[in-house]
């Protein structure tokens, strides 16, 4: 199957539904207040030619790059389709960002314009970057933007006449997606049309996707996996987009959407695991899973708890999620398929496919792809969604991509016979130990998982054995504040810690576990938008701690 000649873009989709489902719901935002509003593909398409319509009489230099700042929202998806509309190239910006690195972003992509959607400082950068935005930047607020001194959206749609949009050639530049970042700068991948769109055509191939599916976008739009699973496949498909309200509100949105399809990251897979564990303990689980009949009730209620009862098929993808977590999912009757993908491929390289799935692997090469591992151990991937390149800097780019035109991921990986590819690591993340010998640590973090600990970090670069150190769960953190056993929970960590070393070559024992305090987050830096660990800033903020901790000579060191 190829692209349907209709749907070239993302904005022949929006488009096209317009035209062919005109009153069919496309997108339903809830607000602050609790009120909930709904978009029909019609209403939405008529939005977006007005505000094109708006910015063409700006009369910007075409293209002009213009930025959209905000979490998730129907209006964000509405402003990056206007800009095209436009004639202009779209440069999301991640809402967790800091201020230096949101000026950064702004000044290095030449940004004309700026659309601002929802953000309000709470769980956010909006206190940090407002100070950072140039005075001159010309801005547009919309929906739940936190500024009422500026244009709005609103207002905008009403007075202006819509324009016939200037539909794209697929092969210009459509999007400037600057790398979440795990180190140094980000970079600017710059996608076209054509390479946005080619997920729907692989998609096509590998599930049986239509206009009667549903989802729920709440992981960052500025990054390329919801990007790609969601906006675009939303837009190729014609199927309902529902949004989330916040993190408080996380379960009631879920349950309002009732998606079919469902796209996470392994640490919300993690939380959703520990949020079941913490009414349903594992030992009473595993009784009532063993029972016939009862069973079946027992899962499905799970799942209905979850809001994933109707779920057909669901995505774990941007970083490693235990084999043992995927099982426990699949075991409920949930279709988890992890996948992988890169923003220099908009996240179309790999996945494992229904009913042809292997756990503990990213899957096969998705339809159009090529894979290899280099003679160092790195996995270089050729893809249809591949990148044009980084926004002014040919150097990265040259170096990134070999001659023949495959990219290298800087991810270590193996290949099966059966050409199942399994991620062993970043090729930066190795350490040496003070014997001179290397710790690939990837491994070892996904061989532990115990129930209480969320987040984990294996380090002790020049030190005699590498440790781990462990971000515990809320759940963890709020019993253990309230009286909680503390020498129990470290008995725990300790078997774990032996069970985990007793499968682990000489020098990848792990010396012992460090309980940390301080949660890991997006705002504090230590991870990224897409909820990795960033690992050079963890091992940056305890390395003056570190050599303490291994003169205690405890297994558990509680920070």
């Amino acid at each position: 199957m190829a692209i349907d000649p209709q749907k070239k873009t993302s904005l022949h989709c929006l488009y096209y539904w317009a035209e062919n489902a005109p009153d069919k719901t496309y997108l339903t935002q809830p607000f602050v207040d609790g009120h909930v509003e709904s978009l029909t593909w019609q209403q939405a398409a008529d939005e977006v030619s007005r505000m094109a319509g708006y910015l063409k009489s700006l009369q910007l230099p075409r293209p002009s790059n213009i930025a959209v700042l905000g979490k998730n929202s129907a209006h964000w998806i509405l402003a990056d389709l206007a800009i095209w509309a436009a004639g202009h190239v779209s440069v999301p910006l991640y809402p967790t960002l800091n201020g230096e690195t949101a000026a950064y972003v702004l000044e290095h992509s030449d940004v004309r314009l700026l659309f601002l959607g929802k953000m309000d400082g709470k769980a956010d950068g909006w206190n940090d970057i407002k100070g950072y935005l140039p005075d001159d930047l010309p801005i547009i607020s919309l929906p739940m933007s936190p500024r009422n001194d500026t244009p709005t959206w609103q207002d905008i749609v009403a007075k202006a006449e819509p324009v016939t949009p200037e539909m794209p050639d697929p092969d210009t530049l459509a999007t400037i997606v600057y790398t979440s970042g795990s180190t140094g700068r980000p970079k600017g991948v710059m996608h076209s049309f054509r390479t946005m769109i080619s997920v729907a055509d692989g998609l096509q191939q590998l599930f049986p996707v239509g206009a009667d599916e549903r989802m729920l976008s709440y992981l960052p739009l500025a990054h390329v996996a919801e990007r790609a699973a969601v906006e675009t496949q939303s837009l190729y498909y014609g199927f309902e987009l529902y949004f989330a309200n916040s993190l408080d509100t996380f379960q009631e949105d879920l349950q309002r959407a009732r998606p079919t399809l469902f796209f996470s990251v392994p640490r919300l897979w993690m939380k959703f695991y520990l949020a079941i564990n913490n009414k349903l303990p594992p030992k009473k689980q595993k009784v009532l899973f063993n029972i016939p009949i009862l069973n079946k009730l027992v899962k499905k209620k799970v799942l209905k708890q979850l809001g994933l009862d109707h779920c057909r098929a669901a995505l774990t993808g941007a970083a490693p999620l235990a084999p043992e977590i995927i099982g426990w999912y699949r075991n409920l009757g949930l279709e988890l398929l992890e996948v992988y993908g890169m923003s220099e491929n908009f996240g179309y390289s790999h996945c494992n496919r229904p009913d042809a799935a292997k756990v503990g692997t990213v899957g096969v090469c998705n339809p159009g792809v090529e894979h290899r591992i280099s003679a160092a151990g790195e996995l270089e991937v050729k893809s249809p969604g591949q990148m044009l390149g980084y926004y002014q800097n040919d150097e990265k780019t040259r170096e990134d991509v070999t001659d023949d035109g495959f990219l290298r991921t800087g991810d270590m990986g193996e290949i099966d016979r059966e050409g199942f590819l399994r991620i062993t690591g970043r090729v930066k993340d190795l350490f040496k130990t003070s014997k001179g010998k290397y710790v690939v640590p990837v491994p070892i973090e996904n061989r532990f998982n115990h129930p209480k600990t969320e987040v984990i970090c294996v380090a002790g670069a020049n030190q005699s054995q590498p440790c781990v150190m462990a971000l515990l769960s809320d759940e963890a953190r709020t019993e253990l504040a309230n009286g909680g056993s503390q020498s129990a929970l470290e008995q725990e960590l300790e078997a774990e810690l032996d069970n985990v070393n007793a499968n682990s070559e000489a020098h990848e024992k792990l010396a012992f576990v460090v309980v940390v305090k301080e949660p890991w987050t997006m705002e504090n830096g230590m991870l990224t938008p897409t909820m990795k660990i960033k690992r050079n800033i963890i091992e940056s903020h305890y390395s003056d701690k570190m050599d303490g901790w291994y003169t205690q000579g405890s297994k558990v060191v509680w920070e």
